[in-house]
């Protein structure tokens, strides 16, 4: 979850560091700090909190501003150890002749720090990372890979490492095991990073490491092996990101810039991917031929979070477009419940980031029991989209708010395709594949007509700022419709808010209800609708006030409820889309109204990669 940025050119180091340190904060904010090393010197700058922080206390130390050579940095999202000075990275050995940055559990770190205090090193802060310096220190004997390369040996669990020595001016060593490294290439320099956003300023061409991997990083060169001192090769890749896409602009927030960008990324999702003529999706990247379509019998969707939702929608897809039997697991608990997987099952792994590791521990396990395994990710390059072997990239550009939005409802347009070619592919008919292809179409001007009613929506958001529970209710597709519009105003305005099926109301959730309790109900023109109405009186009849989505000209939705946000008319398949729009732009302005860290909201981080 942390995030890594390492440097070594000449270029001053530390405005690098901290330039990318900002690009990697929604990875985690909690503290930060940067390592420059150079000849026979070590340099350490750490504070508690906001990277902002970091970058006053260096402008308080003028002698390390321009500082050249190599240097590695780190903003923190705490595992082990409270946020502190003390706890946050770099950590360095008690000579202060290397040090570490770390994202990953070491999982066996009681026992190596025991071994480690036995042998006269002193530990100084409540880390599981702070082992790997001290081992490092211990095996080097003037080969800082070979050292690292013993000393992560020693390490159970998982790491993105880099590593910076006084021995050793203009020389990074990175390593990786289950927690994300890209490398940057540049023209005399070289850039180390946990996300290509950090890179995005300095270059395009990207190495991404296997797990596995260290290298050792120069200006010059970079030398990529194996644990065991083996060289490996790997693919030079082409980042597309426009850089700019990575900055806030005029929006005063990335959450509500990435709200805004749906109809783009809509419209990249599906761009070239529909048959007009034929009425079904052109997939080149899952890799199947028609036969071997008609071979898959059963779909499991493993994912986390806003991509579970996601898959959650696309189980009504696939069962009603293409007949085809689908379920959606926990990603982290796949592996472990040891799950069923007949012959011809497709895995479908959904993570934005393709980092999650509990969605790649997924992937493997799927592997593992002979699935057929397409992903779905936003990140080319990543360890999930490398690992499953195919799949549907998002093309939603860098998404930077923790709080996803442009990047669910692209799951959900690319997830519809799938189902419409593997629907096309068996039972819908060449009409009915046209149809759902106009449909399609058209989502991302139904998601404008939705962005032009931000200013009513604020209104409404605004009048419910003070509630401190919510509950959110749908059918159908617009079930997990419900759960995601619940987790984002969770994530960001820190209010309690619930996501139900409307038919378990009565089975236990409407003991609750009361005037304190507003109930957001999913009121749209598509099947349900009229029970979805039977649940509103219910609720209006416990006194709770209710908030509606509904179909635009709902006149007896209006009548029962205290405020409505109304979208434009469109299928059960399409209503996810333009209704969870108009749901995070409630979320959102609630958060605004009381005053919320929107895109970093506390206790969170964008990428979940150590389990």
């Amino acid at each position: 979850m942390c995030g890594i940025i390492g440097y070594t050119g000449a270029r001053a180091v530390p405005p690098i560091l901290l330039d990318g340190l900002k690009r990697l904060e929604y990875r985690g904010y909690d503290s930060s700090g940067m390592a420059l090393a150079g000849a026979g010197m070590m340099a350490e700058l750490k504070e508690v909190g906001k990277v902002a922080r970091l970058e006053a206390a260096l402008q308080a130390e003028s002698g390390l501003r321009e500082f050249t050579g190599c240097g590695i940095a780190h903003t923190r999202w705490a595992t082990h150890g409270v946020p502190s000075t003390v706890n946050a990275h770099p950590h360095c050995d008690g000579k202060r002749e290397f040090a570490i940055v770390h994202n990953g559990i070491v999982e066996n770190h009681h026992e190596l720090r025991s071994h480690l205090e036995k042998k006269g090193y002193r530990f100084r802060s409540q880390t599981d990372s702070e082992v790997i310096v001290h081992l490092i220190a211990d095996a080097y004997n003037g080969d800082l890979l070979a050292a690292t390369a013993a000393a992560l040996r020693q390490v159970s669990g998982t790491y993105g490492l880099a590593v910076v020595s006084v021995h050793h001016p203009g020389l990074i060593v990175a390593a990786r095991k289950g927690s994300p490294l890209v490398i940057g290439l540049g023209s005399g320099e070289n850039l180390i990073a946990s996300d290509i956003a950090a890179l995005l300023t300095h270059t395009r061409q990207v190495i991404y490491l296997n797990d596995g991997d260290i290298a050792a990083i120069s200006p010059e060169s970079v030398d990529l092996r194996d644990i065991s001192n083996v060289p490996v090769e790997r693919e030079v890749a082409n980042i597309d990101w426009d850089a700019a896409a990575a900055e806030k602009g005029n929006y005063p927030h990335f959450m509500l810039k990435e709200i805004f960008e749906q109809p783009e990324t809509i419209e990249n999702a599906i761009r070239g991917r529909i048959n007009y003529e034929m009425g079904t999706a052109i997939l080149n990247g899952l890799g199947f031929s028609p036969c071997e379509l008609a071979q898959i019998s059963r779909i499991v969707i493993a994912a986390c979070g806003s991509s579970m939702h996601a898959g959650m929608v696309a189980e009504y897809y696939f069962e009603d477009i293409a007949g085809i039997s689908t379920s959606v697991e926990q990603a982290a608990e796949f592996r472990y419940r040891n799950p069923i997987i007949e012959p011809n099952t497709l895995v479908i792994p959904i993570s934005q980031s393709g980092e999650t590791a509990d969605t790649i521990a997924a992937v493997r396990e799927a592997v593992g029991k002979g699935a057929y395994i397409s992903a779905l990710c936003n990140v080319v390059g990543s360890t999930i989209a490398r690992e499953a072997g195919r799949g549907v990239y998002l093309h939603a550009g860098p998404e930077i708010s923790v709080a996803s939005t442009k990047a669910f409802s692209s799951q959900v347009a690319v997830l519809l395709l799938m189902a419409l070619l593997l629907g096309r592919n068996r039972r819908l008919s060449r009409s009915e594949g046209c149809e759902l292809v106009r449909e399609i179409e058209q989502t991302p001007e139904l998601i404008r007509s939705v962005l032009a009613q931000a200013e009513e929506i604020r209104a409404i958001a605004k009048r419910y700022a003070g509630f401190d529970d919510f509950f959110y209710i749908g059918r159908g597709c617009l079930y997990p419709t419900a759960l995601e519009g619940a987790l984002k105003l969770k994530e960001i305005s820190y209010v309690h808010a619930e996501g139900y099926h409307a038919a378990e109301l009565k089975h236990g959730p409407i003991s609750l209800l009361d005037e304190r309790h507003p109930v957001l109900a999913l009121a749209n023109d598509i099947p349900g609708r009229d029970k979805i109405l039977g649940n509103i009186q219910e609720c209006r009849a416990r006194r709770a006030p209710v908030v509606a989505v509904a179909t635009a000209g709902d006149r007896e939705v209006e009548n029962l409820t205290d405020d409505v946000i109304f979208i434009p008319h469109c299928s059960r398949f399409i209503a996810p889309l333009p209704t969870t729009v108009a749901l995070q732009l409630f979320a959102y302005y609630i958060a605004v109204e009381r005053g919320c860290e929107i895109d970093q909201p506390r206790n969170l981080a964008k990428s979940v990669t150590v389990e």
